[in-house]
């Protein structure tokens, strides 16, 4: 028998796992790609399978970066706004959103489907541009869920999920 392939999660699945950890209210949309450009300021992580292969890719823009990653911290809503006027996301800010990309593989986990994991050390934070071949699979045609998020007393951003390649 062979094993399925990894399907995209729902927007509803995205909304329930940000819900569940956030604690806080998530609302979302259909989104709009993001562009190369956006890439420089944006969070983006690598997913692999079992056999080390780069499966699939996600990304958070700047706003939205900040936004969950001071949220999951309990961190107030100033605090996140000063990332995002500062263009960049503080020691803790990033590390919280660096744990919520681990957590977010659970998505693009189902059963039948190849296991998918982080792989490590390779969350790429606003300011550290991923490698080229990651951001080429981050605005990749084909198998992508893209949403506009909006974190309830805090803001909204972008969203992708990629699994062209």
């Amino acid at each position: 028998m062979t094993q399925a392939t990894t399907q995209l999660p729902s927007p509803k699945d995205v909304r329930d796992m940000l819900e569940e950890l956030l604690g806080k209210d998530i609302t979302v949309g259909d989104g709009n790609p993001p562009s190369a450009a956006d890439l420089q300021k944006a969070t983006v992580a690598v997913y692999i399978d079992d056999s080390n292969k780069v499966t699939g890719v996600s990304g958070m823009d700047l706003p939205l970066s900040a936004w969950i990653g001071a949220a999951i911290g309990l961190i107030p809503k100033g605090g996140a706004e000063a990332c995002v006027e500062d263009g960049d996301l503080s020691k803790m800010v990033g590390e919280n959103v660096r744990e919520v990309c681990n957590i977010m593989a659970a998505l693009l986990n189902k059963e039948g489907t190849p296991h998918l994991r982080l792989e490590k050390e390779s969350v790429y934070l606003p300011g550290e541009p991923a490698p080229a071949d990651i951001q080429g699979r981050c605005v990749a045609l084909g198998a992508r869920l893209d949403l506009a998020v909006a974190v309830a007393g805090y803001g909204s951003g972008r969203l992708w999920i990629s699994l062209a390649g």
